[in-house]
């Protein structure tokens, strides 16, 4: 079988798609990734060939932008309007790479909007890896309004849903949703020899994702020298995963900063106490994944409902952004390190995500009369 996947040109959509790709050339499948020519490099560096689909769209209208006059429906509904112009600046050159390459299925993360087009238009069977707890309508009706101003269909839905969040944490929406165990991929990442060694303080591990740091005008991403700072003062050993290049631009931080710069959360955070973050996708369900109680810091989209879940599990606190401040951070996170019930509770959603089937369990299902008699 021939598989091609499709993502937007962003880490946090492209990194879950990993490990199920990885999943499908074990198996014996041939498999392509399709995307921007930008964003070529960071999948050629999973290991996993990738062709271009053309000049890729600007991310500046990607905002991060928690001030109170950005309503979170017109937050999202713009965000899915960027996701609709990718995509239509990305079918032509997706069409013939599919009419050269013929796939048997198009695998596409929920915010790429082009391969389900071309599947449609071919054809072809597709599936949704749909990350997130959000249902996020919004993403499918601002793509709709890009899409048909430019002289092409709405999104089709999906034959399949494939959900890396465990079934408890699922909203209703989501309940037919197939499952799959998540197995974090975090890029090229060296692992530190300390996560090795035994800790002798608390360890706290703070991280904001890809998007947030960039975005000046979110007043997490702002205040983050600050936020640092402040959790240092808890008595614990900080980490501070972030670009490298923003954490050059930074000043002189204090010595319990244990490291700051690009870190394998997956490899971090069992080594770790609490994680302080942005609710993202693969930060919150890596921290999951390990077992981590969080203090989760939302700034747009489906990061609120993400936050929402790690609440309704017991396995941390969230903060709003109006109560974004870093001493409140501070205090909060020492609430979360002093109490004995949020680890326990964490625990039990990592065993749930433990128990859902793998990517190779998954491919088998898509490749055996799973979807259309592909084979």
């Amino acid at each position: 079988m021939r598989i091609l996947v499709t993502t937007v040109a962003l880490p946090g959509h492209f990194f879950p798609l990993v490990p199920l790709a990885w999943a499908g050339r074990v198996a014996g499948h041939e498999v392509l990734v399709a995307c921007a020519a930008e964003f070529v490099p960071t999948v050629l560096g999973s290991g996993l060939p990738a062709v271009s689909t053309g000049p890729g769209e600007r991310f500046d209208d990607v905002s991060a932008d928690d001030s109170p006059a950005a309503g979170v429906i017109e937050q999202r509904t713009a965000h899915g309007r960027v996701f609709g112009r990718m995509a239509a600046r990305n079918v032509p050159g997706l069409t013939a790479i599919a009419k050269t390459w013929k796939p048997d299925l198009v695998l596409s993360e929920r915010a790429e909007f082009g391969g389900p087009l071309v599947a449609a238009k071919l054809g072809l069977p597709q599936v949704e890896l749909h990350w997130g707890i959000a249902e996020l309508p919004e993403y499918r009706t601002g793509a709709a309004t890009e899409l048909t101003r430019r002289g092409l269909p709405a999104p089709p839905t999906p034959e399949r849903r494939l959900n890396p969040w465990p079934p408890s944490l699922r909203k209703p929406y989501a309940a037919r949703h197939d499952g799959i165990r998540t197995l974090s991929y975090n890029g090229e990442a060296r692992v530190p020899d300390w996560v090795m060694r035994p800790r002798r303080r608390p360890r706290i591990c703070l991280t904001l994702g890809t998007v947030v740091p960039r975005n000046g005008s979110s007043q997490v991403a702002h205040s983050a020298v600050d936020i640092v700072r402040a959790l240092c003062g808890l008595g614990a050993d900080v980490v501070v995963a972030i670009d490298d290049r923003i954490a050059a631009s930074w000043p002189p931080l204090p010595p319990a900063v244990r490291h700051v710069g690009r870190l394998s959360l997956s490899q971090v955070f069992p080594a770790c106490d609490v994680a302080v973050h942005h609710g993202g996708q693969g930060t919150s369900l890596t921290a999951l994944e390990a077992g981590l109680p969080q203090l989760v810091l939302p700034v747009f989209d489906d990061q609120f409902d993400n936050a929402d879940a790690v609440v309704r599990a017991g396995a941390g606190v969230r903060m709003l952004p109006r109560e974004v401040e870093p001493s409140a951070i501070a205090e909060r996170c020492a609430e979360v390190l002093e109490s004995g019930r949020y680890r326990p509770a964490a625990e039990v959603v990592a065993r749930e995500i433990a128990a859902q089937p793998t990517p190779v369990e998954v491919l088998d299902s898509l490749s055996f009369g799973g979807l259309r008699n592909v084979a």
